[in-house]
């Protein structure tokens, strides 16, 4: 995950470095994309994969405002998983198989418009709202386990920076990195026995498809 990091901030910071380089060039009229865009996140995290969806609403050329949400796995830091000579995986203590479910409202800044060109619109955001999360037995069958799921709602949120890229005024493609916590405000809740966990996420790689209109 370190080197994926360190890969994403580095591809964000070459455009920026490139930019720079040989004459000054005449400020190109930025161009105008639709304000209103709706589509799919696919995610990925040390927890698993999730998918979710999201809305967002841009007001001015820099600021948007958006809705998501999302169902991803989760996992205790501590957990490790076992492979036997047959295939099959164990994870020895684990208790319960952990999926997060959060809906949040947040804002999207666009960075360096007037610097970099409209194919690359790199952005920060922050979001935050409530989250539940599904627990289910891990000794039971993985479908046959959500007939004992229980929910448990708190609050989280996120921070992140991204990019959305191209110049089609009708698709939306892009990427981010999110940072996501979960806090219960209780003695928490077990993925692995005997050992509750009080904070949940951890960072998100997100791919962004969609449609703008």
């Amino acid at each position: 995950m370190k080197r994926i990091l360190f890969l994403f901030i580095c591809f964000f910071t070459l455009p920026l470095f490139s930019q720079g380089i040989g004459e000054i060039a005449p400020e190109k009229e930025l161009i105008k994309f639709p304000p209103n865009s709706y589509g799919l996140d696919i995610m990925f995290s040390e927890g698993g994969f999730g998918l979710g969806g999201f809305y967002r609403h841009t007001s001015s050329r820099d600021l948007t405002y958006f809705a998501d949400f999302s169902i991803s796995e989760a996992k205790d830091p501590k957990e490790f998983e076992f492979i036997d000579y047959w295939g099959n995986t164990t994870v020895y203590g684990k208790k319960n198989r952990l999926f997060l479910l959060p809906l949040y409202g947040g804002v999207q800044y666009r960075m360096f418009a007037t610097e970099v060109g409209d194919n690359f619109r790199p952005y920060v955001t922050i979001a935050a709202g409530p989250s539940s999360v599904v627990s289910t037995p891990y000794d039971r069958e993985f479908f046959n386990a959500f007939r004992k799921a229980q929910l448990s709602v708190t609050a989280g949120g996120y921070i992140g920076i991204g990019a959305n890229f191209g110049l089609d005024q009708k698709s939306l493609m892009g990427i981010s990195i999110r940072y996501y916590l979960i806090h219960f405000f209780n003695d928490g809740i077990e993925s692995l026995e005997g050992s509750p966990e009080k904070n949940l996420g951890g960072f998100f790689i997100t791919l962004n498809i969609g449609s703008m209109y």
